[in-house]
C-alpha cells in the first residue's frame, strides 16, 4: 500500500495546485509538506492522548501520507527509508542513537 501511495504522489508532481491537493503541496516545496508533517504529528499526539483509537488510526495515515509528500518533495524514495529501518532492525535504541551521537553511523 505505501509503494502504491507513493506512485500516486509521484505522479500528481507537475500537475494541478488547483484540482489536487498533493500537486499543491509539492509545488510548495519542502516547506508547505513539512509543515503538514509538524501540523499531522501534533494531531497524532493529541488524538493519542484523549480520542478513540479511530480518531488515532485516522491521525496516523494522515501522517504517513504527509511524511510520504515530504519525501517526494525532497526526491528521497521510501524505499530508503525502509532501508535504513533494515540497517537499524536488530539493533538496540540506545545504541543506534549512542552511534549517532557520537557521529560514528554504527
Amino acid at each position: 500500500m505505501l509503494e502504491a501511495l507513493e506512485a500516486v504522489i509521484a505522479s500528481r508532481r507537475g500537475g494541478s495546485p488547483e484540482r489536487s491537493y498533493t500537486s499543491r503541496l509539492l509545488a510548495g516545496g519542502v516547506v508547505a509538506s513539512g509543515a503538514k508533517v509538524t501540523e499531522e504529528a501534533g494531531e497524532l499526539v493529541q488524538a493519542s492522548v484523549s480520542e478513540s483509537d479511530e480518531r488515532v488510526v485516522a491521525e496516523a495515515a494522515d501522517l504517513v501520507y504527509h511524511m510520504l509528500v515530504l519525501l517526494a518533495a525532497r526526491d528521497v524514495p521510501l524505499s530508503r527509508v525502509a532501508d535504513e529501518l533494515a540497517r537499524r532492525f536488530g539493533t538496540s535504541g540506545l545504541a543506534e542513537k549512542a552511534a549517532r551521537t557520537r557521529g560514528d553511523g554504527s
